[in-house]
């Protein structure tokens, strides 16, 4: 199996469940990785416990200095993971999860097929767990289409599932990031955006922990969410959405041209008062994975 996998793990204050995370890791099956870490200023030991870990096959990633937040520690990982030529795919690590065997072989295998020189992401299921690693469910099944526009207003891919092939990792190194952004929801549209591949496995490939103090956390049930989302208003997903416009629209330079022109006419339709909201609620390929969210989507995008 040619070329090497990057696994890249942010961690902040992450002493509690990293010695379970690295020790999936060391149990990859046959695998041949380099890790990449970067402590975003922890107090709890967490620099000490990966500085340990696998010297001979990890780097600490220092730069840039200051806290970066989960987000731009990602970003920082994977810049410097695709400057090493002899990295091929490129897989986000979270501190507290728990991985399966055969996580990295299965990504491998879904990426390996597809032609090299076109972007790519594979993400998969996980298994909801708590603290004490006791079973919460597991995420939703795959569901509806993850081409753009899709992307651009629901994230399917859960970063501690993802794997990028090289092509991939290169594109969003050279975007420029909307501050608002979460690294796998921008991975996932941008690599939409272009055309590229997303590939979905079924199978739920990790333990995703569930603690409370999770930096972003997995969805609870579609009736849950929609609930919260209601509580919540219009406001934050109307912001996302926004961010993620002129987000793509600043690296119209990167993108195919119908999707540039697209893109600037979703943002002209979200300024165009009542009219242009009209035309954003029957927009072909604008829409979540229910039919509910879906309602609730147009909802937000006629009052926000």
């Amino acid at each position: 199996m040619a070329g090497r996998i990057a696994v890249l793990l942010a961690s902040y204050q992450g002493a509690r469940f990293l010695p379970e995370q690295l020790a999936s890791l060391a149990r990859q099956s046959g695998e041949d990785w380099h890790l990449y870490w970067r402590d975003d200023g922890s107090s709890d030991g967490s620099p000490a416990l990966l500085g340990a870990f696998a010297p001979e096959r990890s780097v600490a990633v220092a730069g840039p200095p200051g806290r970066l937040g989960a987000a731009g520690s990602f970003f920082a990982l994977l810049a410097a993971a695709v400057a090493d030529p002899e990295n091929d795919f490129f897989a986000f690590c979270d501190q507290d999860d728990v991985w399966r065997e055969d996580k990295l072989a299965r990504a491998r295998e879904a990426l390996e097929i597809l032609p090299a020189q076109r972007p790519a992401l594979y993400c998969a299921r996980a298994r909801l767990v708590d603290a004490a690693l006791r079973p919460r469910g597991a995420l939703p099944p795959f569901r509806g289409s993850t081409r753009f526009p899709a992307a651009l207003i629901e994230n399917i891919a859960v970063g501690c599932t993802m794997v990028l092939n090289r092509a991939a990792a290169e594109l969003i190194v050279e975007s420029r990031k909307p501050p608002e952004t979460l690294h796998d929801w921008w991975s996932y549209l941008l690599v939409s955006a272009v055309g590229g591949f997303v590939f979905t496995d079924a199978e739920a490939v990790l333990l995703y922990r569930q603690h409370g103090d999770n930096a972003v956390g997995a969805p609870g049930s579609r009736l849950r969410r929609a609930l919260a989302a209601l509580r919540r208003g219009p406001g934050p997903f109307m912001a996302r959405f926004r961010a993620h416009l002129a987000g793509l629209a600043a690296n119209a330079a990167l993108l195919p041209a119908p999707v540039a022109d697209e893109v600037a006419a979703l943002a002209r339709a979200l300024d165009g008062g009542l009219r242009g909201r009209l035309r954003l609620l029957f927009w072909p390929g604008l829409a979540r994975r229910t039919r509910l969210e879906t309602l609730l989507l147009r909802l937000w995008l006629l009052i926000g």
